[in-house]
C-alpha cells in the first residue's frame, strides 16, 4: 500500500495532480449518475454505469484499516521492508543484515515460514488469539474501531509483498496455509458485520508484480515466483484477477479498496473484476464502493488520494487513505505519531470538501495495538459521539470553510491541525441546517466572514446555536449580527467545555439560502438557487463533467456569479448549439428561455471586466510599469488603483487567456523562457503560445497561471518589494506561484 518512502511519493505525485485535476471544481454527491444496468459486462460503457457513491458511503464519513502482515515482524524501516532488504546500502539491507543475515541466505519468505535471528531467536509472523493464549483478539480490535466513530473497517487483505490473509486457493502464500494458520480476513469479516459495520477489504497486489520486487534475486522455485512477482505476465495478471475473485465471494465486501499500479493490470482483467464485483453486489442486494487511484475510467469508482485531499470543495464524491504515523504504514520500532488535533481536524476538513477518510493504524506483530494509536482514535471518537451531527450523514456546503489554515491541495498533503480562526462547514441532507465547525475556543465573539451580507441573504435565519458538550443538547446563543463583515456570534465569555474544535448550529425556515461564490459560479438545479447544486471553477463542462458536478444534464434552473466571472451555456454537449451567455445571477432562467436547457458550459473570466492579479505571498499586484517598450519586464507594485495594475483576462480558446494590461494595451509573454527564475515580459498581442496562459484553480479563489509555451508559471518570488520582476517557475506548492483575481 501507501509508502513513505520518496520513490513511493515520486511515483504517485504524477498521477494524483492529474487526478485531482480531473475533479476539481464540483461539489455535492456522486453526480447525476446514469441509471444502472440489470447485469455488467466488462467494458467501460457498460462498468462507467455503476453508481460509485452510494448514500451510506456518503452518509458515513470515516472508516479505519491497519497494514498488519509479515512485514510487521521486523518492525523496522516500513511497510516496504520486503522491498528494501534486498536493495544494497538501504537502511533496510544493513538493519536486515544486521539482524537475520543477508538476504540471499535469509530471504523475505522466512518471515513466513519461520526462521532464526542471528541472535538464534525464532522469527515468523505467527500471530495468536488471545483465546488460544495470544495478544490478538479481533473482536476487540473492532470494538475499538467503534468506539473510535468509524463506519467502516476492514484489513489490508494483501499487501504488495504478495502474502495472502485468506485461505486461498489460487496462493499457496496465505495465512492459512502459512504463518498463523488462520483466516484471518474471515476472522475481521466476522467481527466486523456483527458490530453492524460496513466492511472494506484493502488490495495492493497490482504492484506485486509490477516493480515491488525489483531488487529481489530472480527465483528459480514456481512457488517462490508467485510470491516475488515473478511469474509471466499472462499468469500475473490471472492471478490478480483470481485473488480479486476470492475476496468478492469469501467477503462480500462493502468496499473494496486498491492502492495503485491498477494501470499495469490488463484492461480485460480490470474490467472482468469490476463487472464481476458489481454483479454479485446485485445478487447480495447491496450498494458497493471500488475505489482507485489509478487505472479506472474515474466514473462508476471512487477516486482516492493518498494521505491528502483537494485544497477546495471537489467532485465527485471523494475518499483520502492516511495514517497516524508519518513515518510508516505498519508498526516499526520508535515509530511517530501525528497528533489528535492533526487528525481530527483534517478529517473535519475533508468532510467539509466532499470526501471520507479512511484512516490507518498499525498493530505490532503479536496483533497488540499500541495505547498511543488508541488514543488517537478514541481522541477521534470523543468529537464524533459528541458533535456527530454536523459530521455523519452530512453533506458539503456550496463553501467549505474559511480561515488562515490551508489544507490539502492533492496526495501526499500532510494532515494540519487548525486555530480558532479556522472554520469548516457542513450542511444537513434536508437543506435547512449549516454547521460551522470552528477548529479551536475563538473566545466571546465569533466573525463568520463568509456570510457577510455581500454574499448571502440570512433572512430567514431562525436560530444559531451551540452544540452542547453531550450529543443532542445545545447552548442557545443571541441573535447574530449580519453585516459586510459577516455574522458575528455573541459566544460564552470562557469555553463552556474542553473539545478539540466546537461546532455551531445555524437553522433556517426554509432551504439554506444560496451563496454568491468567490470565484467561478455555482450552478442550482431548482429556481430561486435552491436544490442540487454544483460549485463550478474556472474551465470547461461537458455534459459528464457537469454531472460529475453535481448536476443533472439540462437541470440547471439558477445561477450565481462571483464577481468578474461569466458562464455560456450551450444547449448541447461538447459545447455545441444554441448558446446563452450569463454575466450577472440569475434566480430563475426560465426569465430568459433556457431553464434546463443547459447541456455543457463554460465558466470564464468576464473579457471586459478588468482584475487586480495579487500574488499570494507578497501581496503585490501584477504590474506593466506603464507604457514601457515591448519587451519590458513585468514588475510587481503596492495596489494604488493605478491603470498599470489593471489586467483584462481575455479568452482566446482552448483553456487559455491572454492577459492585457490596461495602460499599454501589451499581454504578458512568456518569451521563450527555459528555467526557472526567467522573467515574464510583455509585448503587443501577436497569437503566439508563448503569450497564452492556462490560469488553473487551486483552491480558495487561488490561481496559477502557467504559461502555454514555456510551461512555467508566473512567481511573485516570495516576499519581495514593491518593483520586484515577475518570475517564471516551475509548479509546486509554494505560494509564491500562486494569484487571486479580483474585479474591479
Amino acid at each position: 500500500m501507501p509508502s513513505s518512502s520518496i520513490s513511493r511519493r515520486q511515483l504517485l505525485a504524477g498521477a494524483s495532480c492529474v487526478a485531482a485535476a480531473a475533479v476539481a471544481g464540483g461539489v455535492f454527491g456522486a453526480g447525476g449518475a446514469h441509471a444502472a444496468p440489470r447485469r455488467y459486462t466488462p467494458d467501460w460503457d457498460s462498468v462507467d454505469q455503476h453508481p460509485p457513491a452510494p448514500e451510506w458511503f456518503q452518509d458515513a464519513k470515516f472508516g479505519i484499516y491497519f497494514h498488519w502482515g509479515a512485514f510487521s515482524v521486523p518492525a523496522h524501516d516500513n511497510e516496504w521492508y520486503p522491498r528494501n532488504m534486498y536493495l544494497s546500502g538501504s537502511t533496510a539491507n544493513r538493519h536486515h543484515k544486521a539482524i537475520y543475515g543477508d538476504p540471499s541466505a535469509w530471504p523475505y519468505h522466512n518471515f513466513v515460514d519461520g526462521g532464526r535471528d542471528l541472535a538464534g531467536n525464532a522469527v515468523k509472523f505467527a500471530p495468536k488469539l488471545k483465546s488460544a493464549g495470544g495478544e490478538f483478539d479481533p473482536d476487540e480490535w473492532v470494538q475499538l474501531f467503534v468506539d473510535a466513530g468509524a463506519k467502516f473497517a476492514g484489513p489490508v487483505a494483501e499487501h504488495h509483498d504478495g502474502f495472502s490473509m485468506w485461505g486461498s486457493q489460487v496462493n499457496e502464500w496465505n495465512s492459512v496455509d502459512k504463518g498463523p494458520g488462520l483466516n484471518l480476513l474471515r476472522l475481521f469479516t466476522t467481527a466486523i458485520r456483527a458490530k453492524g459495520l460496513k466492511l472494506l477489504v484493502a488490495m495492493h497486489h497490482a504492484y506485486n508484480f509490477n516493480g515491488f520486487y525489483g531488487y529481489a534475486p530472480a527465483q528459480s522455485d514456481p512457488s517462490l515466483k508467485k510470491l516475488y512477482g515473478q511469474l509471466s505476465r499472462e499468469q500475473e495478471n490471472q492471478l490478480w484477477y483470481d485473488k480479486l475473485k476470492e475476496v468478492v465471494d469469501l467477503a462480500q465486501p462493502d468496499i473494496l479498496w486498491q492502492d495503485f499500479s491498477l494501470d499495469a493490470v490488463d484492461e480485460k482483467q480490470r474490467l472482468n473484476f469490476l463487472s464481476y464485483y458489481y454483479n454479485q453486489a446485485d445478487s447480495w442486494g447491496r450498494e458497493v464502493v471500488a475505489t482507485y487511484k489509478d487505472g479506472m475510467n474515474g466514473k462508476g469508482e471512487v477516486f482516492d488520494y493518498e494521505r491528502g485531499g483537494p485544497a477546495d470543495l471537489a467532485a465527485p464524491y471523494w475518499l483520502t487513505d492516511d495514517s497516524i504515523s508519518s513515518s510508516s504504514w505498519c508498526y516499526t520500532e520508535g515509530i511517530g505519531y501525528y497528533s489528535i488535533q492533526q487528525m481530527l481536524h483534517s478529517f473535519i476538513d475533508r468532510v467539509s470538501k466532499n470526501g471520507n477518510m479512511l484512516l490507518n493504524i498499525a498493530p505490532m506483530a503479536d496483533g497488540t495495538i499500541p495505547q498511543a494509536q488508541k488514543s488517537i482514535l478514541l481522541g477521534i471518537g470523543d468529537h464524533l459521539k459528541r458533535f456527530g451531527e454536523s459530521v455523519y450523514s452530512t453533506r458539503a456546503w456550496t463553501a467549505y470553510g474559511e480561515g488562515p489554515t490551508k489544507m490539502g491541495g492533492g496526495s501526499f498533503t500532510a494532515p494540519t491541525a487548525g486555530t480558532a480562526q479556522d472554520i469548516r462547514f457542513t450542511r444537513n441532507k434536508a437543506d435547512d441546517v449549516l454547521y460551522a465547525t470552528v477548529l479551536g475556543w475563538p473566545g466571546s465573539s465569533l466573525t463568520v466572514k463568509t456570510l457577510n451580507s455581500d454574499r448571502i441573504d440570512l433572512s430567514s435565519l431562525t436560530s444559531v446555536k451551540l452544540l452542547g458538550a453531550t450529543a443532542g443538547t445545545y447552548i442557545d446563543l443571541p441573535t447574530p449580527a449580519q453585516g459586510s463583515s459577516g455574522l458575528t456570534v455573541t459566544l460564552p465569555s470562557s469555553a463552556p467545555y474542553s473539545a478539540g474544535a466546537y461546532v455551531l448550529k445555524l437553522a433556517f425556515s426554509g432551504r439554506i439560502p444560496g451563496l454568491r461564490p468567490l470565484a467561478g459560479a455555482v450552478g442550482f438545479g431548482d429556481v430561486d438557487y435552491s436544490g442540487r447544486a454544483a460549485v463550478l471553477a474556472l474551465g470547461d463542462y461537458t455534459t459528464d463533467r457537469v454531472m460529475s458536478a453535481g448536476l443533472g444534464p439540462r437541470t440547471l434552473s439558477s445561477l450565481r456569479l462571483a464577481p468578474g466571472y461569466q458562464v455560456i451555456g450551450y444547449s448541447d454537449d461538447d459545447f455545441t448549439g444554441t448558446s446563452w451567455t450569463f454575466n450577472v445571477d440569475n434566480p430563475d432562467l426560465r426569465n430568459t428561455g433556457n431553464n434546463d436547457q443547459v447541456a455543457s458550459l463554460k465558466v470564464q473570466f468576464q473579457p471586459s471586466t478588468y482584475f487586480r492579479i495579487t500574488n499570494v505571498t507578497d501581496g503585490l499586484a501584477l504590474d506593466s510599469g506603464g507604457d514601457v517598450a515591448a519587451g519590458a519586464n513585468l514588475k510587481q507594485w503596492t495596489w494604488n488603483g493605478s491603470n498599470n495594475l489593471q489586467w483584462q483576462v481575455v479568452d482566446v480558446g482552448g483553456g487559455y487567456y491572454r492577459l492585457v494590461n490596461r495602460t499599454n494595451g501589451m499581454v504578458a509573454d512568456g518569451w521563450g523562457a527555459t528555467s526557472d527564475g526567467a522573467a515574464v515580459r510583455q509585448a503587443p498581442w501577436n497569437g503566439g503560445t508563448n503569450q497564452q496562459w492556462a490560469i488553473t484553480h487551486r483552491g480558495d479563489g487561488r490561481y496559477s497561471i502557467a504559461n502555454r509555451t514555456t510551461g512555467l508559471v508566473l512567481d511573485g518570488g516570495g516576499n519581495v518589494p514593491s518593483g520586484s520582476v515577475t518570475k517564471q517557475w516551475t509548479y509546486g506548492s509554494s505560494t509564491n506561484l500562486l494569484w487571486t483575481f479580483t474585479a474591479l
